[in-house]
């Protein structure tokens, strides 16, 4: 939105340069929300005769405001507000406390949020191009359901999720992953990462023996170590988790899989390897914990059924979520098993977050029922199987020799292999110091050993923005 009639309120003189106080207004407005992400500022010559000074002046605070993140400048349309923010400073006099009580050793393996500095291009694997996410659809949507059923959707409700959405996944994943269920066997979350911990407390004991994949999403061995797991790593090759390696371990309490698309190397769990895990799970009696990572998102041939498909022993509990297939900060995600354990699951969410958000739920409900979702994933698909073969093309044109790839059947991002022996870390650090976003191999290995691989994302940049991140990859080598 243009706020060319925008002028920002100066302090009282500080003693500081004119332009820097100027920015600090303008940031200020920005923090309060008196200027939105998007809004175009007014131009700099407009800006100065507003304020009364020097239209320099003016340049270099909007020059301060671009360095540090607030604005962006395009080239014929003038300077907006950054959608991606940096964190916001401190006020003046701001002093946290110190904690006056001791706390107990972290998890082994917490992850700390690193953001993402200002112009970053990100390749990580599980972002999706929001750019393109149905705003429209989603706003009115938001708009129905908050004029027609508002004050009963704000109000406590069932911890297991709006039915009306319970109903709508159910058809959606009966229809799309060859599953049965009814609503009664769903319960909605807020992501996969509340369903592992959900799940953890419902079916583990302290030292409890789990199977994890020896590659894998550090955050998810979390939420099991949490509930007192004793984590099990397993060999991913080829095909997917080694399944001769589970066949030889003792008795185990479960298995957490991601066969879809293998968390982080991509590769399908083979047909063959499907079957014997889901018979060694009904001998055995142990859970499987099947994670339905990137389902959607699958460019040759048929996508393969989920295991849960399969599973006539009731062993499989499914998880999933709409991250990946429409929108992270939506927090949405199920759990899909036993009706038993959904009602010991439910049952624990009430002393965690005692239910999610229903106006987001019966909103995401509709749009499943109109098919909006479902359009918008089969549109991202075709965009995504597109990028995934320009970054494999543009790793061979600039990166010939350092980095191989093999492109997997379907997921958001490759696994690529270093070739000259390079150290994965330390060219990830480089890469983020030209203004590229990588994930090291050695942040998913179950050890954390200095493997030969980085993970490169492709779904949040478009084919230019791709080759100018290979470009800085190139050069950060």
């Amino acid at each position: 939105m243009s706020r060319s009639d925008y002028v920002p309120a100066l302090p009282p003189p500080s003693g500081q340069p004119l332009f820097i106080e100027i920015a600090r207004a303008i940031t200020e407005d920005i923090r309060r929300g008196r200027l939105q992400p998007g809004d175009r500022l007014p131009g700099t010559r407009r800006l100065a005769r507003a304020l009364g000074v020097h239209r320099t002046t003016a340049v270099a605070a909007c020059d301060e405001l671009a360095s540090e993140g607030w604005i962006e400048t395009r080239p014929g349309s003038g300077s907006f507000v950054r959608a991606d923010l940096p964190e916001a400073p401190a006020p003046p006099g701001h002093r946290p406390l110190a904690c006056g009580f001791p706390l107990p050793p972290p998890p082994a393996r917490l992850l700390e949020e690193r953001p993402t500095p200002p112009g970053a291009l990100e390749m990580l694997g599980g972002h999706p191009d929001l750019r393109l996410l149905p705003l429209t659809e989603l706003a009115r949507a938001y708009r129905r359901v908050l004029r027609g059923r508002g004050r009963r959707l704000v109000d406590y409700g069932s911890p297991r999720g709006q039915l009306a959405l319970r109903v709508q996944l159910a058809r959606w994943l009966n229809e799309r992953r060859g599953l049965s269920l009814g609503p009664e066997s769903l319960l909605v979350t807020r992501g996969a990462q509340m369903d592992l911990f959900l799940l953890g407390r419902c079916l583990l004991q302290p030292g409890d023996r789990v199977g994890v994949e020896a590659l894998g999403y550090p955050p998810a061995w979390e939420a099991l170590r949490l509930a007192g797991a004793t984590l099990v790593p397993l060999p991913v090759d080829a095909e997917g988790v080694d399944v001769d390696a589970l066949e030889r371990l003792g008795p185990l309490k479960a298995i957490y899989v991601t066969p879809h698309h293998q968390y982080p190397t991509g590769v399908t769990l083979s047909a063959a390897r499907r079957l014997r895990l889901l018979r060694l799970a009904a001998e055995r009696r142990f859970a499987i914990l099947e994670d339905d990572y990137d389902h959607e998102f699958h460019y040759r041939g048929r996508p393969v059924l989920p295991l849960a498909s399969a599973d006539s022993a009731g062993v499989v509990v499914s998880i999933g979520t709409l991250s990946k297939a429409f929108a992270p900060g939506l927090r949405l995600g199920w759990i899909a098993g036993p009706p038993a354990l959904i009602d010991r699951a439910c049952a624990l969410r009430m002393v965690v977050d005692r239910q999610g958000d229903h106006v987001v739920e019966q909103a995401v409900a509709e749009l499943l029922a109109d098919g909006v979702i479902q359009r918008h994933g089969r549109r991202m698909q075709r965009v995504y199987r597109a990028r995934q073969q320009a970054l494999a093309e543009g790793v061979r044109s600039h990166l010939g020799g350092r980095l191989a790839v093999d492109p997997p059947a379907g997921g958001l991002a490759l696994w690529a292999r270093i070739l000259d022996g390079a150290d994965p870390r330390a060219w990830a650090d480089r890469a983020r110091a030209r203004g590229v976003v990588i994930q090291p191999g050695p942040d998913f290995h179950f050890a954390g050993e200095s493997i030969p691989f980085l993970r490169l994302g492709f779904a949040g940049l478009d084919r230019k923005e791709l080759d100018e991140a290979l470009r800085r990859l190139a050069a950060a080598r």
